[in-house]
């Protein structure tokens, strides 16, 4: 292959060999861990003295079976929680919607009502334990639901640990489980922000995500720049309510995808902590250090499994999951060998543990901080990756930022046209998945897959019917009567009244519902 042809995923030319001379800008490896720019780590000892947690993402079927699955990752060293929930409950339905029909309990847990989040979480102590709940649109009722569950432990808000993904902006832009326009959505997000600071502190309100723009399509510049933008639009939303940027910067957490191309991932991770230090201490003028900090939570690269060699899978996970404790990461999910193909079986997502154990405790990366600092290559690629990064940051701010580059289909467009080449490049075999393009097997039989019980979704509408039959109908009534003029004033703070709702069994798809009454529901721009 030509030299002048080399290039990273992000299209970054890629020399022969690189040199001192080719970090233009500085030598980062002479920065001291734990100061700004925090580009070799948010903290001074890193891993050495605490390692990353280990979250693995699940949830599905029933409550009852999420319960089981929480307790068997808990039980084999998993430090975290992560819950998945079906569409239904990612949209506003309740399981027993006629629209809810054969995706209840599919690609998560169905949770409605109050009912199935104590079920879920039942004699596990959610103050012994974090807990993250990849939600957005109805993240506002999920946070809610949460806290009535640990008050009803005798856990009080200002104890739970974990974090709502609750990033509405990327829906538009890349995953699609909106439910209410854009403006409404950012205001739901500045309520719970705003709630947090003060009653749940310990809770990160929102994990702002590059993860799912990245599965649509997007590189690793894209990623970065489009997260940080949205991250941006989020910040700018909460000033303009009043708050102080030291108030709840600190609770600001990220989320990122990890693909193949090693070295350029690390890279981007470490870039990314430094173009956040200087956005947040230079654009918003934050005095302290800890909103400076660039907190985030890792998934390796589901779009990069394949449902051909799923046991390759293995190898792919393990090289993703490299880069990100390379990069520095504050939380890890390792995906399973078979999740291109089904919901992964209890010996897949051991595996996918165990991976990560395997390098926390057999491979030495933790014992030092920042190992690839003062690799030309990575320091170059760094340096290429924040360069682009800002040139991208400036395009968007031009436009009139985040929200309105959404609205005008910039996000989509750039990541549709980078998708479009990705796959022309494997078409064409210019770019090497190994078992799909090169190296098949005909013989390949695949593993055994996880089975779902058909039965779920007939169970888990039964048990709907039959709490919403059991309910005080009047307290219901009033409840949603009261979160609705709370919502058409749009002063108000809608966390207390979606808590009182759902402690008066109010279920998630009724919240919705009230909501699209008075915000409406989202009609995505269609463009030919």
């Amino acid at each position: 292959m030509p030299n002048d042809t080399i290039k990273t995923d992000s299209k970054l030319p890629v020399k022969r060999v690189y040199k001192r001379k080719d970090l233009s800008k500085f030598d980062a490896n002479e920065e001291e861990p734990g100061k700004f720019p925090y580009t070799r780590g948010l903290y001074q000892n890193m891993y050495r003295e605490r390692l990353w947690t280990m979250r693995q993402y699940s949830g599905f079927g029933s409550a009852e079976e999420t319960n089981k699955r929480f307790k068997f990752l808990l039980e084999h060293g998993q430090t975290g929680l992560s819950l998945a929930f079906d569409l239904p409950t990612q949209t506003g339905r309740d399981s027993d919607d006629p629209q809810s029909e054969g995706e209840v309990g599919r690609t998560g847990v169905a949770i409605s009502s109050i009912k199935d989040m104590m079920t879920c979480f039942e004699n596990i102590p959610l103050n012994k334990v974090s807990t993250s709940m990849t939600i957005n649109s109805t993240a506002s009722t999920l946070l809610s639901l949460y806290i009535s569950v640990a008050e009803s432990q005798g856990v009080s808000p200002t104890e739970i640990r974990g974090t709502t993904q609750n990033d509405i902006l990327k829906e538009y832009i890349a995953r699609n489980t909106y439910i209410y326009p854009p403006k409404p959505s950012i205001r739901l997000i500045g309520d719970m922000i705003q709630f947090c600071s003060k009653y749940a502190p310990q809770w990160y309100p929102i994990s702002i995500s590059g993860y799912h723009m990245r599965e649509a399509g997007c590189n690793a510049i894209q990623e970065l720049a489009f997260t940080f933008a949205n991250a941006i639009e989020y910040i700018e939303t909460c000033i303009e309510r009043g708050l102080k940027v030291d108030d709840f910067a600190p609770r600001l957490s990220f989320f990122f995808c990890c693909t193949m191309e090693f070295f350029e991932e690390i890279a981007k991770f470490r870039a990314a902590r430094r173009i956040y230090a200087k956005i947040m201490r230079d654009k918003f003028h934050a005095k302290n250090a800890k909103s400076w900090h660039l907190r985030f939570h890792v998934q390796t690269s589901g779009e990069s499994l394949t449902a051909q060699q799923v046991d390759n899978n293995i190898v792919r996970v393990t090289i993703e999951a490299l880069s990100a404790v390379l990069g520095g990461c504050q939380s890890l999910h390792t995906n399973s060998r078979d999740e291109a193909l089904a919901l992964p079986t209890e010996e897949s997502v051991k595996i996918a543990l165990r991976t990560q154990q395997i390098i926390a405790t057999e491979t030495g990366l933790a014992k030092t901080v920042d190992p690839m600092a003062g690799s030309y290559y990575v320091e170059y690629l760094t340096n290429r990756i924040e360069e682009e990064v800002e040139k991208y940051l400036k395009r968007i701010e031009r436009m009139g930022g985040a929200l309105s580059a959404v609205e005008k289909g910039f996000f989509q467009d750039e990541i549709r046209k980078n998708a479009y080449d990705l796959k022309n490049e494997i078409d064409e075999n210019k770019r090497i998945i190994v078992g799909v393009n090169k190296f098949q097997d005909l013989n390949d039989a695949g593993p055994a897959l996880n089975a779902m019980d058909m039965k779920i979704e007939e169970r888990q509408i039964s048990r709907l019917k039959d709490f919403k039959s059991s309910r005080d109908k009047i307290k219901v009534e009033h409840a949603l009567n009261a979160l609705q003029k709370a919502a058409e004033n749009t002063d108000e703070n809608l966390m207390h009244h979606i808590i009182h709702a759902v402690k008066s069994h109010v279920t998630l798809g009724e919240i919705s519902s009230t909501f699209v009454g008075v915000f409406g529901r989202y009609e995505p721009r269609i463009s030919f």
